[in-house]
């Protein structure tokens, strides 16, 4: 696909996030599962309840387009779920390991954000109403779960440094 206006990388940045969040709505469960944190727990099953609302979202902005909704490979995506995979695979004590689920949460969240951030001001620019309308709800949930998970993380880390072998040096 060439890039000759804005539109085109309004719908080639589109189809990337597409392709994010269905990315997501596949990982988040295995976060969930291992999770020990009750509201830890409690914020990724809601965030994945959002997230396929997000899919929905993004279809619905590509109604404005006149263009197919097509995902095209994230590869930022598929690289953040990746390194929380191999995160999940260490040895870690409970609250360590949710502390780290969080870390990984926050990199997805300020990914999804900046995409949404350039997504909205593209379609406004455009004059695609429904794709800013759904894009700025998108928006305004990832920066709500960001939020949730530094409220969240607070209690966590606290508990991640009194476990196990925090104080070794």
């Amino acid at each position: 696909m060439s890039l000759d206006s804005l539109a085109d990388a309004f719908y080639d940045e589109l189809r990337d996030v597409y392709s994010a969040e269905k990315q997501l709505t596949k990982a988040l469960p295995k976060l969930v599962k291992n999770a020990t944190y009750a509201d830890l727990k409690k914020a990724l099953k809601e965030h994945l309840a959002e997230t396929e609302q997000q899919v929905e979202r993004v279809e619905k902005a590509f109604e404005d387009t006149g263009k197919a909704a097509r995902a095209k490979s994230c590869a930022a995506m598929k690289g953040l779920i990746e390194e929380a995979e191999e995160m999940l695979k260490m040895d870690a004590e409970p609250a360590v390991k949710d502390a780290v689920i969080i870390a990984c949460g926050q990199k997805v969240e300020h990914y999804e954000i900046a995409t949404y951030g350039t997504l909205c001001t593209w379609a406004e620019l455009l004059g695609y109403k429904t794709a800013t309308e759904q894009l700025k709800l998108n928006m305004a949930e990832e920066e709500a779960a960001d939020q949730n998970l530094s409220k969240i993380a607070e209690a966590v880390n606290s508990e991640a440094m009194t476990s196990g072998n925090a104080k070794k040096k």
